[in-house]
């Protein structure tokens, strides 16, 4: 498996991309095929800035969802359903080349770096300073690589 640390700053994602684009042959053991993973992890980002086309309600947000992102702060690692998609995002790259897609959330990773500007709420956990959603992009980016099998 090619799962990263439990906790790790959000460049430590680089370097793992870095890993994935030099492996010989990159799979995946989940239900999506790595392109969908990818892009999913690419939306992710994105969506930080851009906005979540859907979100829970107010009180999901305030309640459910801080309170979860709060354990997973704690805990140092998220876990979720690895198929589950962002609500209303677009459909995933069913591709069977992964690289565009690892490209995509390269630039998204970088770009929310060095982002300046007012982030938008997080569909569950609602408003998040930029440092608690690189810490929750982290802990996405993490969980997913739990499962990409590197050859």
């Amino acid at each position: 498996m090619a799962e990263l640390p439990h906790f790790q700053p959000l460049d430590e994602s680089l370097r793992w991309l870095d890993h994935l684009e030099k492996a010989p042959r990159v799979s995946t053991t989940g239900a999506w095929p790595t392109a969908a993973v990818l892009d999913h992890l690419a939306q992710s980002v994105e969506m930080s800035m851009d906005g979540y086309p859907m979100r829970r309600s107010a009180l999901f947000q305030t309640t459910v969802g801080s309170a979860a992102f709060a354990y997973f702060r704690w805990r140092g690692r998220m876990t979720h359903a690895l198929d589950e998609p962002i609500p209303g995002a677009p459909g995933l790259t069913a591709n069977a080349d992964w690289k565009p897609a690892s490209a995509r959330l390269r630039l998204a990773i970088v770009r929310f770096n060095a982002y300046a500007g007012a982030l938008r709420p997080h569909f569950a956990y609602g408003v998040l300073t930029k440092a608690d959603y690189a810490l929750a992009h982290s802990f996405h980016i993490n969980n997913h690589s739990e499962e990409i099998v590197l050859a």
